[in-house]
């Protein structure tokens, strides 16, 4: 009788003590970005991002009683490598979740990888409305980033209030380019039927000589131009475009989505950043009327990032991880069926105020700043002016 009571204390530890194994094992967290090439320019400052609100949240403890650990691929721009990058994440680094892809073509390529493992996939950058259109919504993709619906019709906006009627467009010739230029065509023809759209170019994403196109442009003479290039291809593009005085013939009056306006394409250009024009970013380290949890967060990331004038790009994948994060707390586990229904309808406080993912179509409330591009001495590339936030939900439907 006692050796079959301590045979069966034996078999109670020996099993406790893989259970103890498994429940201090970290959440892996797939994060398949680009980091090469010139889309490292955002792709690279967002992974930063995550991994420090990663560090933070390990800092207190984790979420769970676990550790947070994030597992970084790189995607080379390329829908395919994206999804091959995934599914190695999946089957061989056996992660939980999958945050991350950052064109329009990875992210709807990476969503299906999703549904099929039934593993919860959030989008912190690609902004397609192919991603969570109606035909391709499942119950595990999200998107913590704004639309191109959102983002072509705020340009609309701003262009409408200029006196012009003339319009052109030059932005990348795939899902991106082409959903942000038909949702801001349509847009400002609702708001300001008079105008014409008297050209719209279309450069290959990664196209290395724009030259062609900005001169077959100018010889349209548009007198405003809507353009969604962005990252290293709008650095390309503009640096071309600067010395064909482009920029002057429409006496600056373009509008460049595709946050042309961001800290890294900025600095990227330096003083050559043709200055009076407008445009949008994600994030701002000098917001004049951000709220106190903004500042705070600029100090945290200067202080990891050791960078005077931190990157704008780093709140993409540190308000994702907020997301997810507080879905897995509010669901109590990692199962992706219990995350997956915690984010729907779920809110949280970010650096930037209060966002919302939207249950009718897995959509965060996410808007973007828009401004002037000028020069300021106190810094050695373009800041932006007349700062506004511009609020997503009139542009959401």
């Amino acid at each position: 009788m006692k050796r079959s009571l301590l045979l069966s204390l034996a078999a109670v530890g020996a099993v406790a003590y893989p259970l103890a194994a498994i429940a201090a094992d970290p959440i892996r967290v797939g994060y398949p970005m680009i980091l090469s090439g010139p889309g490292a320019l955002f792709g690279e400052p967002s992974l930063k991002g995550a991994q420090m609100y990663v560090d933070e949240v390990n800092a207190k403890g984790g979420v769970l009683g676990r550790k947070i650990e994030l597992i970084s691929r790189d995607t080379r721009g390329s829908a395919d490598e994206a999804v091959r990058v995934t599914r190695d994440l999946i089957l061989r680094d056996d992660v939980q979740f999958i945050v991350g892809t950052l064109t329009s073509a990875e992210g709807p390529a990476v969503s299906p990888i999703a549904r099929e493992n039934q593993i919860v996939f959030i989008a912190p950058i690609t902004k397609t409305d192919q991603l969570t259109a109606p035909a391709n919504l499942h119950p595990y993709v999200f998107r913590t980033a704004s639309t191109t619906t959102i983002e072509g019709r705020s340009a609309a906006e701003i262009v409408a209030k200029w006196n012009v009627k003339r319009i052109g467009t030059i932005s990348p010739d795939y899902a991106y380019g082409q959903d942000a230029t038909k949702a801001f065509i349509e847009h400002l023809k609702k708001i300001k039927p008079d105008v014409e759209i008297v050209d719209q170019q279309w450069p290959k994403l990664g196209e290395a000589d724009y030259t062609p196109f900005i001169n077959a442009q100018m010889g349209k003479k548009p007198e405003a131009v809507f353009s969604s290039l962005w990252g290293g291809h709008f650095v390309t593009f503009a640096k071309q475009a600067v010395p064909l005085g482009y920029f002057k013939a429409l006496n600056h009056n373009f509008v460049g989505a595709g946050e042309a306006g961001s800290i890294e394409s900025a600095k990227a250009m330096g003083p050559d950043y043709p200055v009076g024009i407008w445009s949008n970013t994600y994030d701002l380290f000098d917001w004049p009327a951000g709220p106190p949890a903004h500042k705070a967060y600029i100090d945290r990331l200067k202080a990891y990032t050791k960078q005077e004038y931190p990157s704008s790009w780093p709140i993409t994948g540190y308000i994702s991880m907020q997301f997810l994060v507080e879905a897995i707390r509010k669901a109590g586990s990692v199962e992706s069926d219990k995350v997956s229904k915690a984010l729907l309808g779920l809110s949280i406080d970010t650096p930037i105020g209060k966002q919302t993912i939207r249950a009718k179509d897995h959509q965060a409330n996410r808007g973007q700043f828009w401004g002037k591009m000028k020069m300021d001495p106190k810094y050695p590339f373009a800041v932006m002016e007349n700062v506004t936030y511009i609020d997503p939900a009139p542009f959401m439907d």
